[in-house]
């Protein structure tokens, strides 16, 4: 009996000891090169600007170092990015693709909202490159020399304090100095010319909000034959269309005497500013079938269509087409790429 017993319990042993390893977890295999330990980080990780958030810089040594960025379209490796100085609205589309942050487009003055990610490219300039380690450098397109510089710089800013990515753009008689955190993005830029030095430095961050910007509509009233116009604060998000916001603006009446220019039902189809300057709108049929209207009222809704989108593009040609064909109607019949002309005489402010 006390043989049977040792033997069982040799066996119970053997058993909890595979049990024992196979659920044994190995410390991992110290490296002998803590460098090549750090996972190796990526442009992704630098650049990350995230929808509705708004990006604020505080700046010194020149009025328009203060500026503000917003994220307007994301889209694929493809973002749009408007940057505010208060002198000026600029946009720009950047692409993350190939190990190289390109900056691929520039639109100064451009103070309308339109998915412009897939412009043709005009700038074409390499903001980052790969590997992100000191010594990477490349040649832009004007012979400036750009080079990564370091990898870890403590750089303090209101926003808080990072170990920044710095890259270093040598020019003729200046240098910038750039300065990426990781899951930030650019937290500083230093520009020095001489004894001439402006910084913009990242002050806050703010998330979930939307880009707000006042525009003029345009609203018939029938009673004096006059256009009102009224400031209108439109809210638009990351990727919104701004056709679908400038639909259900026309359609919100403000109080006072004065007419609709849409009916609940007429849809815009399309809305872009075109590359001959003219502000091109497509409609749903209802603007014709359900306007119920006569020859004075229907030309002060054409004018009302016309003067705010003419308004908000900047420019004071308009094309509206219904259903992709010119306008026609009982009192009208527009030819192919016939425009309506931005007029503003008879428009008073509504009280």
């Amino acid at each position: 009996m006390k043989k049977i017993f040792v033997i069982l319990l040799l066996l119970a042993l053997l058993v909890l000891n595979g049990c024992t390893n196979k659920n044994e977890i190995k410390p991992p295999i110290e490296n002998s090169n803590p460098q090549e330990s750090k996972q190796s980080l990526t442009i992704k990780d630098y650049y990350t600007y995230k929808e509705n958030t708004n990006y604020i810089y505080q700046g010194e040594g020149n009025e328009y170092a203060s500026y503000n960025v917003f994220v307007d379209y994301i889209e694929g490796n493809r973002v749009q990015i408007r940057s505010n100085n208060g002198g000026t609205e600029t946009v720009q589309v950047l692409e993350n693709k190939d190990g190289e942050l390109n900056l691929l487009f520039v639109k100064g003055e451009t103070y309308y909202r339109e998915n412009l990610t897939q412009s043709p490219v005009n700038k074409n300039e390499i903001l980052l490159k790969e590997p992100l380690v000191s010594g990477t450098n490349w040649t832009l397109a004007d012979g400036r020399k750009r080079s990564i510089t370091n990898v870890a710089v403590d750089v303090a800013t209101p926003s808080g304090t990072y170990k920044a990515l710095e890259v270093t753009t040598e020019g003729e008689d200046n240098k910038i100095q750039d300065y990426y955190a990781p899951s930030i993005g650019l937290v500083k830029t230093i520009f020095t010319s001489n004894e001439y030095v402006v910084t913009s430095t990242l002050s806050k961050i703010e998330n979930n909000v939307p880009l707000i910007q006042t525009v003029r509509f345009y609203y018939p009233n029938v009673n004096d034959d006059k256009l009102y116009f009224i400031d209108k604060k439109l809210s638009f998000k990351t990727n919104d269309l701004t056709k679908i916001i400038f639909e259900k603006a026309f359609k919100e009446l403000p109080k006072g005497e004065i007419s609709k220019v849409l009916s609940p039902n007429v849809k815009i189809k399309s809305l872009y500013l075109n590359k001959d300057n003219m502000v091109y709108v497509d409609f749903t049929k209802g603007l014709v079938s359900e306007m119920n209207a006569g020859s004075g009222y229907e030309t002060m809704i054409l004018q009302s269509i016309t003067n705010t989108l003419g308004n908000y593009y900047g420019v004071d040609k308009v094309y509206i087409t219904i259903e992709g064909s010119p306008y026609a109607s009982g009192h009208y019949m527009m030819k192919k790429g016939e425009f309506f002309r931005v007029d503003l005489k008879n428009s008073v402010k509504l009280p």
